[in-house]
């Protein structure tokens, strides 16, 4: 078997066993168990994450609204609680 082959196959059980939820630590445990090399599982696993990184979508942050009630001269209007809002604050 040429080398190539043997890492593309680490990197494939890498993508595959991942995508499953086995954690990555179980997975290099086992592999180096089974005798293969630290050094080709490691970088196996950091290929393997690579490809599975780029086929991950891409996070949006929702945007944050912060609003304020202003008066007609653009001063902030502060408003008060109601009566039941202060009690219920009393007992939380």
């Amino acid at each position: 078997m040429r080398r190539l082959d043997y890492k593309e196959q680490l990197i494939d059980y890498f993508k595959k066993n991942l995508q499953k939820g086995y954690t990555s630590d179980s997975l290099k445990f086992s592999l180096v168990k089974q005798g293969y090399s630290r050094t080709a599982v490691d970088q196996a696993f950091t290929e393997a994450n690579k490809v599975l990184a780029e086929k991950a979508p891409a996070f949006k942050e929702k945007p944050i609204i912060n609003y304020e009630l202003l008066d007609h001269e653009n001063n902030p209007v502060k408003l008060k609680s109601s009566f039941w809002k202060q009690v219920k604050s009393w007992f939380n």
